[in-house]
């Protein structure tokens, strides 16, 4: 089940490259970054509600919203910038380069929460393997970028 996990979040990753040269694009029609991730987020909100409306999930019980840790509550802020961040930085990069970088950067956030078992995962410590791997994945970055 493990590889269908992973095949489900290679496709998440490939909405990712096509939402920031999508945001890449707006931003060069509408001439602002800001305006784009706007309207993108707009979209966000959208498919949300339909989804809602759809799924009609019941609802979380409000000792469930109080008692949530801080962090739980910062994702949709960090989406926008992630947003906002592929609206400006796509067209100047590249799609491949913006990716890629964003990518590393996830991937040394992610060793770093698993590291300390941070925001409820459970903790894996950083290994050799996982180092090796990390600083592959920065050495195609920069393969990327300038090659």
């Amino acid at each position: 089940m493990n590889i269908v996990y992973m095949l489900l979040a290679a496709g998440a990753g490939s909405f990712i490259a096509l939402q920031a040269s999508a945001n890449g694009s707006f931003r060069k029609n509408l001439g602002d970054p800001w305006w784009a991730a706007f309207f993108s987020i707009c979209g966000t909100i959208t498919t949300a509600l339909v989804l809602m409306a759809i799924f009609r999930p019941s609802p979380p019980t409000s000792e469930a919203i109080r008692t949530s840790p801080w962090w739980n509550w910062i994702g949709g802020p960090l989406g926008a910038m992630i947003v906002l961040a592929g609206a400006g930085l796509a067209p100047k990069l590249g799609a491949a380069p913006f990716i890629a970088s964003v990518v590393g950067g996830q991937l040394l956030c992610s060793l770093v929460l698993d590291h300390f078992g941070l925001m409820d995962l459970p903790q894996q410590g950083i290994t050799l393997g996982r180092l090796v791997g990390a600083l592959m994945v920065f050495l195609g970055v920069l393969l990327i970028k300038f090659h």
